[in-house]
């Protein structure tokens, strides 16, 4: 099984520990363009600051994102796991988990980013900033930056198992499954049960939950409809919507009726 997630704007600090190597980060087919995005984020960050506020979209209280990312090649670098956090990834609580657990999340988990374009919970990152939605001066916008490494690379990541797909929608341009992978892929949405609404952090959070109540008991669903009745085990309740053609995702909706 292959989950896919979104990073989050919140990030930990990097800390004291060995700079970055891009050649020891996993899907080493991506090695080029994260050199490409790298060297182009650090050059505009270390130049004109307001600029590349500008272009990364912060605003004046989070100027000092400009220096992190200026002094990438040398920061300090910690498995991505401990440094993204935010709503779903507090909900995943991936430090409390079992060993068992962990094994799973670093086979499983595959966190996208406009950065490295997508890394394991295992791969040791610095802190930065640059979301997917970035357009670089020089590269142009990162979602269309991605997407040709991104479909060498990704399908072979995919293997022939369920791909649980739980990405936003800007970290799922730089990579749509196709074809047969397609088909044993299944998106998520979560929705407030009275209403039907989508709610951004509760939607995060009970992702979160999702994929922590995946790896605790273990269950590794063959495909869509697999992935279903697991999660109907595990306590969701969940309607599904099969693709009515060749090439689709599986559409399924978890419904909870607390907001929280």
């Amino acid at each position: 099984m292959l989950v896919l997630l979104p990073p989050s704007e919140g990030k930990a600090s990097s800390g004291r520990g060995a700079p970055l190597k891009l050649e020891s980060l996993s899907l080493p087919g991506l090695t080029d363009a994260r050199e490409a995005v790298l060297g182009e984020l650090v050059e505009l960050c270390a130049g004109d600051e307001d600029k590349a506020r500008e272009v990364l979209g912060l605003s004046e209280g989070l100027r000092g994102e400009v220096a992190k990312n200026a002094g990438l090649p040398t920061a300090g670098a910690r498995p991505a796991g401990e440094i993204y956090t935010g709503v779903l990834y507090d909900a995943l609580d991936l430090a409390s988990l079992d060993a068992a657990a962990k094994k799973r999340a670093a086979r499983w988990l595959l966190v996208f980013s406009g950065l490295w374009g997508a890394v394991r919970v295992t791969d040791r990152i610095p802190s930065y900033r640059c979301s997917m939605g970035v357009r670089l001066p020089g590269l142009g916008a990162l979602g269309a930056h991605w997407r040709t490494p991104m479909a060498s690379a990704l399908p072979e990541v995919a293997g022939d198992g369920l791909v649980l797909d739980l990405r936003s929608s800007a970290y799922a341009a730089a990579w749509k499954p196709k074809g047969e992978v397609a088909g044993r892929t299944a998106t998520v949405r979560v929705l407030h049960a009275p209403t039907r609404k989508v709610v951004s952090h509760f939607n995060k959070a009970t992702k979160g939950r999702i994929v922590r109540s995946l790896l605790s008991a273990g269950t590794a669903p063959e495909g869509p409809a697999e992935l279903v009745e697991a999660l109907r085990e595990l306590g969701y309740v969940v309607e599904a919507q099969a693709p009515v053609k060749a090439g689709q995702a599986w559409s399924l909706d978890v419904l909870v009726t607390e907001v929280h």
